[in-house]
Formats: structure tokens, sequence, C-alpha cells
């Protein structure tokens, strides 16, 4: 239901966050150093581009989020019934593939959750913006990559 689907995304959202939370922690003492660049700060927390390029970056999350959810509905009905492990190999197969020009959300939580809490935490080396000009980015592809994969995936088996 519309309900569950809020449930999950709210859920998602605060899991990225808390994992954020935790890997500044563990880092605190890093992310305080004075940088000369302190871009490497925001990008442990959100993803950045190799090469800005809005339209270009965006097929590149649509693709990656088409790659993992296609992998997943058409393996997922095997006898074999892939679990987690082939579903993390597809996640690092990804990032190897499509890390350079985007890297990889797949997710849209996966950089908006963290990005928020970025925004949020003090660093006291000073640390750059949250890049928010950049942040529709991982959600709109994986968003649009969402909508088509089932659109595809089950329209070729329905024509095969």
């Amino acid at each position: 239901t519309g309900m569950n689907v809020c449930i999950y995304i709210v859920a998602q959202l605060l899991g990225a966050m808390v994992g954020a939370l935790i890997a500044y922690l563990a880092y605190k003492k890093h992310f305080d150093l004075q940088m000369d660049d302190p871009r490497p700060k925001l990008w442990c927390f959100s993803t950045a581009p190799e090469v800005r390029s809005y339209g270009w970056n965006t097929l590149t999350e649509v693709i990656g989020t088409f790659g993992l959810l296609a992998f997943v509905m058409v393996s997922g009905g095997t006898p074999t019934q892939v679990g987690p492990l082939a579903v993390a190999l597809c996640i690092v197969v990804i990032g190897i593939g499509l890390g350079g020009p985007t890297g990889y959300a797949i997710n849209q939580v996966r950089d908006l959750g963290p990005r928020i809490m970025f925004s949020l935490l003090p660093m006291k080396g000073g640390k750059p913006n949250a890049d928010w000009g950049y942040s529709w980015v991982p959600i709109v592809g994986p968003t649009i990559g969402a909508i088509i994969t089932p659109l595809i995936v089950v329209g070729v088996g329905m024509a095969a």
C-alpha cells in the first residue's frame, strides 16, 4: 500500500542518516583536520561526478539503477533464488563500471541521507557546502531507472 511505501522510504532515509552519523563519529578527528582541499570531506558523505554534466550524470544513474533492479528482478525468480551476496556483487560491478561518472548512488537515499547529515554535522577544519545544486541527480536518475526497469523487464518477458 501507499502507506507502506512511505514508511519504507522514511526508514531508508533515516537508516542512511544514521549510517552517515556513525561514519562521522568513526572519522571525526580526520574530519576536524584543516585541509587545503576540504572537498574530500563531502565525498565521504555524498556522490560526486568526475565530470559534471547533469544530463549525462543523470543518464548514468538511470543505467546503474536499471542494471541493479533488472538483475534483482530477473534472478530473483530463479530456482537458486540469488541472495544478498549476489546483489552485493552486482553493486560492486556497477560501482567499478559507473563509479567515476557519478559516484553511483543507484538509490535516492544513499546520497540524500548522508548529504543531509553532512550539512548538519560540525567540522572544525572547515567544510565545503553540501553541493545541493548537484543533489537532484542521484534522486532523479535512480527514480527514472526504478520506473522504467519493471516496464522494460516485464515487457521483454511478455514478448518472449
